[in-house]
C-alpha cells in the first residue's frame, strides 16, 4: 500500500525481495493446439512463406516488414530476428499439421525492471481468429510471469484497430498513445500501448485457460462461449 515517508511525501508500494526477473531463454512452449518453437530460419522459412502467401499485402500494412516474395527472402527476414540478441523469437506451430503458421517474439526485455513486450507478431491467415492466436499469446504470458516478470506490454499502430481489440480481448489494459513515436514506411506512427501486470495475471490466466479448454469448442473447432463470457 502507498505510505508516507519521513519527508511527508506519499510513496508507492514496496516490492519486497525484488531481485529482477529471470532470463527468457529460447526454449519450446507447448499448448493444446499449438507449440512455440524457437525461430529457425532454415527450418521455418518454407512453411511461413507458404502460410503468408494465403493472404495479401493488406496483412502487412501496419507492420515494419513487407511480405517476403520468396522462400529465400523469408529465410533472410527470419535470420535477422534469429540473430538479434534483443529478441526471443518463436515460430507458431499448428499441432494438427506440424507446420509453422506465424511468428511472435519477446522484445524490449528489461530483467532489472521485470518488463517485456510481446512483439513482431506476424500471424498468417491460417491462425487468425483461431484458438492458436489466443493460445500462443497465453503461452508467452504464462512463461514470462513464471519467470518473475511484473509487466507484459503490447504495442500497436494506433490505426491498427484490430490489433488493439485483439489485445483488449486477451485482457491487456489500454494505457495511452505515444504520439509521433515512429516513422514507418514513410508514414507517421502513433503507438498505442497496453499491458497486463502481475496482480492481474491470475485472473487473466484463469479466463484464458477456461476459454481454451477443449469443452469450450465444438467438433468443428468453433468456440462455444466467447472469452468475454469468462470475465
Amino acid at each position: 500500500m502507498p505510505e508516507m515517508n519521513q519527508h511527508g511525501q506519499t510513496v508507492n508500494d514496496i516490492v519486497p525481495g525484488w531481485k529482477g526477473a529471470r532470463v527468457l531463454s529460447r526454449t519450446p512452449l507447448s499448448g493444446r493446439v499449438c507449440r512455440l518453437e524457437p525461430l529457425d530460419a532454415a527450418r521455418h522459412a518454407a512453411d511461413l512463406f507458404e502460410a503468408y502467401a494465403q493472404g495479401d499485402d493488406s496483412d502487412w500494412t501496419w507492420l515494419a516488414s513487407t511480405q517476403p516474395e520468396s522462400i529465400e527472402a523469408t529465410a533472410h527476414w527470419l535470420l535477422g530476428k534469429v540473430m538479434d540478441d534483443a529478441l526471443v523469437p518463436y515460430a507458431v506451430i499448428d499441432l494438427r499439421t506440424g507446420r509453422a503458421v506465424g511468428l511472435m517474439s519477446y522484445m524490449a526485455i528489461d530483467r532489472q525492471q521485470g518488463t517485456a513486450e510481446i512483439g513482431h507478431v506476424t500471424w498468417s491467415r491460417r491462425m487468425k481468429q483461431t484458438a492458436m492466436g489466443t493460445e500462443s499469446v497465453w503461452l508467452l504470458l504464462k512463461n514470462a510471469f513464471e519467470h518473475d516478470y511484473r509487466r507484459l506490454e503490447w504495442r500497436c499502430d494506433s490505426m491498427n484497430v484490430a490489433s488493439r481489440r485483439a489485445a483488449e480481448r486477451l485482457g491487456f489494459v489500454w494505457e495511452g498513445r505515444l504520439r509521433n513515436k515512429l516513422v514507418r514506411k514513410a508514414r507517421n506512427r502513433d503507438s498505442d500501448i497496453l499491458s497486463i501486470i502481475e496482480s492481474e495475471w491470475p485472473e487473466r490466466d484463469a479466463e484464458l485457460q477456461a476459454w481454451l479448454a477443449p469443452d469450450n469448442f465444438d467438433a468443428q473447432g468453433q468456440q462455444i462461449r466467447r472469452l468475454a463470457a469468462f470475465r
